[in-house]
């Protein structure tokens, strides 16, 4: 996303198989963040829980359930912009 936007260097898309688990993982991304020292600007629809918007400042993280995800199609948008997938552990 570096140089495409103002909004962020990084947009990190995830997807839950439930509002409770993206609520879960919204939590541990927030929590991680805020250990290891980066400041959480905001978070958007968590009480929602179809799709969380975390701001980090330079990355954004959207944790969306998969109606959701398919449905905003956030890829399409930015499909100019380099992808890299990443592995779960």
């Amino acid at each position: 996303m570096s140089g495409r936007t103002i909004l962020a260097d990084t947009f990190a898309l995830i997807t839950g198989r439930s509002k409770i688990q993206t609520r879960a993982i919204s939590d541990a991304i927030v929590d991680r963040a805020e250990a290891e020292g980066f400041p959480v600007t905001r978070v958007e629809g968590y009480n929602e829980g179809t799709w969380i918007l975390i701001d980090l400042g330079h990355v954004i993280v959207h944790v969306f359930t998969a109606d959701q995800r398919q449905f905003y199609n956030l890829e399409r948008l930015w499909a100019e912009v380099e992808k890299r997938q990443a592995q779960s552990s």
